[in-house]
Parts: C-alpha cells; structure tokens; sequence
C-alpha cells in the first residue's frame, strides 16, 4: 500500500453532466479512488499550462491500413501531479470498434526496452487489458445504448472523423484518471473513462496505437493535477482463497499460504496482509478431524477501524506422514530458449500412518532444481523434500523433456497480450481444427491462459475468446442465440493452468456461425471445458490462430 500524503489536498473536477467546476475536498489521501463521476475537461487559465511539441502530427498510414502494434503517437511523459490533456481527430475503417484511437499507460521505459512495462492498454471501444491492477469493470461509459447492449453501429459511426479531448491525469494519490470525449461530426458526444493505481513517484508515459486508425494530432500539454485524494470506505466482505486443505497433526500453521481479500464499499478489493486479521475461531490442532476458522477484518480502504466482516473456511487435520511418493512427468518445450521450470505437474502423494493418502500442496514442499532449465531431449530428477512435524521426508521425481511441434510465447511468460500468434489455419466450411498443445502459465491470472482467434484470410477478426469464459468482437457479440458454457471451479482456476493438456477444436459450422471447445487436463488429472457456441462468421472465409497472455504454448500437432 501506498502511505498517506501529510497534507489536505484540494482538487477541483467537472462532472460528465454538469456545466459548473466544483471545488472537490477530500481528508485522506490512499492508494487509489474507484469511485469518480469524472475528471474535468475545462482548460484553466492559471498560467501554468506546460505546451508540448507535438513531432508526429499525423499517427499512422492515412488509409487506415495501420496493423496493431505498428504506428504509435509521441511519447507524452506525465509526471506525478500533472494532467496530460490532448486533442486530436480520430480516423479509422469503421470497420470493427477497435478501428479506432488505443491509449497505452507505461513506466517510464521506451517501448520494448530493458524494464519496459505497461499498466494498461485502453481501447476507446470501452474494452482493454493490463496488469494485475487493470480492471475491466472500472471503465465507465455513455455510448449509445441498444437495449441493454451498446449499439456499435451509432458508436462506430460517431467515431469517424470525431474531434477527441484526452485527459491522462497522474494523481498523486498513486492512481491515474483517464476522460476522453469524443465529439463526432455528427454532434453526438462519446465519454469514457477509467482510472487505475500506478507508480506515485516516477512518471509514466502516454501514447496512442493505431489499429485500423490513424489519428490527426492538434493539442498537447500538461497542466496540475485535479485528482489528489480520495474518499475512505468500509470493507463489504472478505475471501479467504489458497487455504491448506489438509494439515498433519502437530502443525499449528492452519493459515500455510492463504491470501485474504477485502471487498470495499466502492467496490474496489484489496489484498490484505495476515497480521491485520482477527482469527475469531482458532481450531484445535491436536486432535484429527475437520476444523473451522473464521477470520475477520475491520478496517477501513484507508487503515481506520470500522465495522468488522468476516468469512471461514475449513481444513482437515490428519494423521502423522510414514512416507511421500511423487510422480514422474513430461515437461514439453520447443523452444531453445530457457525455460522457467514450474513444478505445477509435479503431484506428491502422502500415506499417513493409517494407511490413507492424500495429496499435498507444491506450497507445502522443497523442490531442488533450478528456476530456469536449458532444455534438452532426455530426463532429469528433481529432488523433492517434506519438513513436516514429526520428520523431513525426501522422494524424486524424473521430468522427460519432450520437443513439441511449435510454440507460441516466450519460455520465460515474458509475452504480454497478443505478444506472439501461432500460424493462421484455415478452417473449411463443415470442418473442424484441432489444436493440441500443452500450457505453461505464470499462473497469476485466468487469462495466462490461451487465447483464439476467429478471422479472415486477411485477419480481419470475427471473435476473440479466451478459456476463461470470456471473449470479445463483432462475432462474439451480434449473435444473440450465442451459448457460453462450463464447468471451472473458479477458486482453483488460475493456480491450475500450468503444465495442463489442452485440446482446442474450432468447428466452422457451415451456416455462418462457428464453435469453439477447450478441453482441459490438469495437471492432477482433473479435467475440464470450456465451449463457446454460435459465434458469428463467414462460413466461406474463417482461419483460426492462437494468441497468449504471460503464457506459453507447446503445440504437439
């Protein structure tokens, strides 16, 4: 957590509907504010607006031929307590939402240099994705509605040729506020916004990708900050997730590696360190049997004490360990590079004194081997050892490194979205593509998990999904008889992915829609899907690619 600024800080803001500036006090300063009606537009005449050359004045190919990732605007540094605000007129296809301006937020690194990281990329279609902090549900916008849906054709329209008014505000309370107003030729004006924490003491920069764009550039300049602190709120709930299932008996550590998460009033949450929990109910660790805690939290966003809400779990304490026994595993790769070495496959089974087994967490044991492995046809062992009350325990695992076929993404997760694509397949109306592939995930979110795509030939994109029950793109959303099903245990999802055999199978339908199905394989044996029906395609003009995201893909066919 960020520490508290010493002083009140004032910030004035204007409302998305309203025509006045308020003067905005707030008492606390935090790490960051979920809550905002939005951040003002006006330029202030206060003498000190800092203007910016602007050296690209036009970004990207005036055609509208611009790929992803290959046309960008200035870099614009913001530092802490300054506001960016830019103007420029949007071109794009009109072809797909995305064919419009792309906002990225980085550290302070150039683009693909040693350290470069981003926090986020923002679409202006009210879509994007980030870092651990990047929150899709935080973007906030008045598009113009279809129901409960947004009518994309208006959205689209609008967009083409409209004057846009960007606003990247770098609060000093840790966050970063982004409004942009989009006034169409057509009067009609389009606000988005969002807001996520970032660095509070170096700057960060700003600049716009093109994708089916390109964009005339008119205004830049920094002005002070307007967002400087935020409002304090109550927790609402708290989750306990990664709790030990089971503990030998003598243990006293029934909290192991468990992470508790606060939910706020604003909606926001928050990962909370074990120190600031109250156990209410401390199980008995000296007797066999299932056992119940309950925790607690009472304080507030900003460290207050508040009212308290609580949660419990339950674990087994079992009988003294006699022995542990591990199994042997296939790691697959194709790669030369090295390889960052996850046991995730590894599964360690242990028999109690009363002859019951069970299997114990990779949390809970020592594997010695290297982080990273040159990898090599042939075996290694991996030693694997137990410290548990009554003893250490030692066993081996062999780990067979087989070359895949393919592979797609980095062996070290370094890939960031739509960082590497498998070859393009095409799939022939009444036909289906498998893929087979094994997943080697940092395992830090659903979505280090594979991504397919849905195109033309010429990649014009149908769909995206991913195989967290999630996807985007003309495709995904006009058909309204689309199915999503599956059967994930969401508390287990993200920390199961790595070393799972996955089997993707894309089916052109014949009738211009098309399926996708994963079928997954844990590495414990447990399996899985994941199936998207009724997406909207050409029938007579589909291909299928794969994509990742902080993951890696062994292709075995």
């Amino acid at each position: 957590m960020w520490s508290a600024l010493g002083a009140v800080l004032m910030a004035a803001f204007v409302l998305v509907a309203c025509q006045e500036l308020e003067i905005y006090k707030i008492d606390a300063p935090a790490d960051l504010q979920h809550k905002i009606d939005s951040i003002a537009a006006a330029k202030p005449d206060t003498g000190d607006t800092t203007y910016l050359n602007i050296a690209t004045a036009i970004v990207g190919p005036e055609d509208n031929s611009a790929g992803w990732w290959a046309y960008f605007s200035d870099y614009f540094a913001v530092p802490t307590n300054k506001l960016l605000h830019l103007e420029f007129i949007n071109h794009g296809t009109g072809v797909n939402n995305w064919n419009n301006w792309n906002l990225a937020v980085t550290n302070p690194v150039e683009r693909g240099g040693d350290g470069y990281a981003e926090y986020f990329l923002l679409r202006s279609d009210a879509f994007g994705w980030g870092n651990s902090d990047f929150a899709l549900n935080m973007i906030s916008q008045n598009y113009p509605p279809d129901g409960d849906e947004v009518n994309w054709d208006d959205f689209r329209a609008t967009m083409q040729g409209a004057y846009v008014t960007m606003e990247v505000d770098h609060s000093a309370t840790g966050s970063v506020y982004i409004t942009a107003k989009a006034k169409g030729t057509n009067g009609v004006e389009l606000v988005m916004t969002y807001q996520q924490p970032v660095s509070v003491t170096e700057d960060i920069n700003a600049f716009l990708v093109c994708d089916g764009s390109y964009f005339e550039m008119k205004k830049a300049y920094l002005l002070p900050s307007r967002v400087t602190v935020v409002e304090d709120v109550n927790p609402v709930s708290i989750a306990v997730t990664d709790a030990p299932a089971a503990v030998e008996i003598g243990n006293e550590n029934f909290w192991g590696n468990a992470i508790a998460t606060v939910t706020f009033a604003d909606g926001s949450t928050e990962q909370v360190d074990s120190v600031d929990i109250a156990f209410n109910v401390i199980p008995d660790m000296t007797t066999l049997g299932t056992k119940t805690v309950i925790v607690a939290y009472s304080k507030t966003k900003q460290g207050a004490f508040g009212p308290a809400v609580s949660t419990a779990y339950t674990l087994e304490v079992t009988k003294p360990i006699v022995s542990i026994e591990a199994t042997d595993i296939n790691y697959y790769y194709f790669s030369s590079d090295e390889i960052t070495f996850k046991p995730t496959g590894i599964v360690v089974t242990a028999t109690y004194s009363d002859n019951t087994t069970a299997v114990l967490e990779n949390s809970s044991l020592e594997f010695d081997y290297p982080t990273t492995v040159s990898p090599a046809v042939g075996t290694q062992a991996v030693e694997i050892t137990y410290v548990s009350p009554t003893g250490t325990f030692n066993t081996t695992s062999t780990v067979t490194f087989v070359q895949g076929a393919s592979q797609v993404g980095a062996s070290n997760f370094s890939t960031g979205f739509w960082g590497a694509h498998s070859a393009n397949f095409t799939v022939a109306s009444g036909t289906s593509k498998v893929f087979k592939l094994y997943v080697y995930s940092s395992n830090n979110s659903n979505w280090n998990s594979p991504v397919t795509i849905l195109r033309r030939a010429s990649l014009q994109e149908f769909a995206v999904v991913r195989m967290d029950n999630f996807g985007w793109g003309a495709g995904y959303d006009s058909n309204p008889n689309r199915v999503n099903t599956s059967d994930w245990n969401w508390d287990i999802f993200a920390s199961s992915i790595s070393s799972s055999y996955i089997e993707i199978t894309v089916t052109n339908n014949g009738d211009n829609t098309a399926s996708i199905r994963y079928d997954i394989t844990y590495a414990n044996g447990e399996t899985h899907f994941q199936n998207y029906a009724g997406l909207a395609v050409d029938s007579a003009d589909l291909t299928a690619a794969l994509t990742v995201d902080g993951c890696y893909l062994v292709l075995v066919n």
